[in-house]
């Protein structure tokens, strides 16, 4: 089994939906799809509204995920380690162990824009369209992850 993390800060918003997204474009039986934040502030909570609303217009349901906080232990249990920014990106490689652990941390937007080290805007205190637009980002940055992964 392959197993893939994706990360934000609150796991509310962008690491929920590109969970869901890629989940959906991978076989279950082989690949386990994960998503944490680097805060602790919505440890146990659903994601947020807009979050599920928006995946679900696209055909996927991330109503039953649950926030939870990264951990150095993440980096024992995932193959591969996704930031939705730069900030956070930062912040895992902040409590990597060694260069092994290093190596399986990416920004996400450079699976879709190679070596451009682009954030995935947080659509918290956006608008609902803030929340289409980001799942439109991950949603091709998750193909092009998923069409790798199943080669």
């Amino acid at each position: 089994m392959t197993k893939i993390l994706m990360v934000c800060l609150g796991n509310i918003c962008r690491s929920p939906l590109a969970e869901g997204i890629l989940q959906s474009k991978l076989p279950e039986d082989s690949f386990i799809i994960d998503s944490a934040g680097t805060s602790n502030y919505h440890i146990g909570e659903k994601p947020d509204k807009r979050s599920i609303a928006i995946a679900r217009h696209y055909g996927i349901d991330i109503g039953n995920q649950r926030g939870r906080q990264f951990t150095s232990l993440d980096f024992e249990r995932f193959d591969h380690i996704y930031a939705m920014d730069n900030s956070n990106y930062r912040n895992i490689l902040a409590l990597a162990r060694n260069d092994k652990d290093k190596t399986k941390v990416k920004l996400i937007l450079n699976e879709s824009l190679p070596n451009e080290n682009l954030d995935v805007p947080d659509p918290y205190y956006g608008g609902d369209s803030g929340f289409d637009n980001v799942f439109k980002m991950l949603d091709d940055a998750c193909q092009i992850i998923a069409n790798r992964l199943n080669n």
